[in-house]
């Protein structure tokens, strides 16, 4: 589904070069559940950004369902963001005076869809959070305001979530939830890639790809998680 080759992307800081990708390539099956892991400055989000068309490569290809995104134009990019792409990040990014529906609802300003109606009550159903669907972000625990951040990632019924250390700002508890949810989801077709540090995160995913100064220094399946699937220890 998912297919990057030699891809490389450089930054200029001041006077310095950046090297965040140096030559990767990777495969990610439809349904597959994969963990990117890697220190800061790695490069893992960088090849998140590419994977999710928010940033280009320098060079090197990008392949979608057999498909050659990389070299579209950028309205392009953005049609197949929105309709085929959600995107869960540490921060929840929740507009603050607005309701957890009306989060929810946001991409479907941008959508082509001839009917929307329901749509973000049944992704708040997703996330067990339904009965929140009225309050304001400043109303709900750290945990369910990234819950309303999935929902919202999922209202326009994605092929791939994209979830950039979506655990980072939680507690061990909140961490579970999400993980589960991002599980469930993986579980019902969707494909599923989550940029973490933690390992317990990264034991969750059905195979981990570790990134170390911009190339891929581990692709391989996860150990079984003893305390149950996906859950971290």
């Amino acid at each position: 589904m998912i297919d990057l080759q030699d891809v490389h992307r450089t930054y200029r800081k001041a006077e310095e070069q950046i090297r965040a990708l140096d030559g990767v390539s990777l495969r990610i099956r439809r349904g597959e559940l994969v963990a990117i892991t890697g220190p800061s400055g790695s490069g893992k989000s960088t090849l998140m950004n590419i994977v999710g068309l928010l940033d280009r490569a320098d060079s090197g290809s990008y392949r979608l369902d057999g498909q050659d995104v990389a070299g579209l134009s950028a309205d392009v990019q953005a049609a197949i963001r929105n309709e085929r792409i959600g995107f869960v990040f540490q921060m929840f990014h929740l507009m603050p005076r607005t309701t957890a529906v009306e989060n929810v609802e946001l991409p479907l300003v941008y959508s082509a869809r001839r009917t929307t109606r329901g749509l973000g009550m049944r992704a708040l159903e997703r996330v067990g959070l339904a009965d929140r669907a009225h309050h304001f972000p400043n109303e709900l625990s750290g945990g369910q305001q990234q819950r309303v951040a999935i929902a919202r990632a999922l209202v326009m019924e994605p092929d791939i979530v994209l979830a950039d250390e979506p655990t980072g700002n939680l507690d061990a508890v909140s961490s579970t939830e999400i993980m589960e949810i991002l599980r469930t989801l993986n579980d019902g077709g969707t494909t599923v890639v989550v940029i973490t540090h933690d390992a317990d995160v990264s034991r969750c995913a059905d195979r981990i790809i570790a990134i170390a100064d911009g190339r891929i220094t581990r692709d391989g399946r996860a150990a079984p998680v003893s305390a149950g699937r996906g859950a971290p220890s």
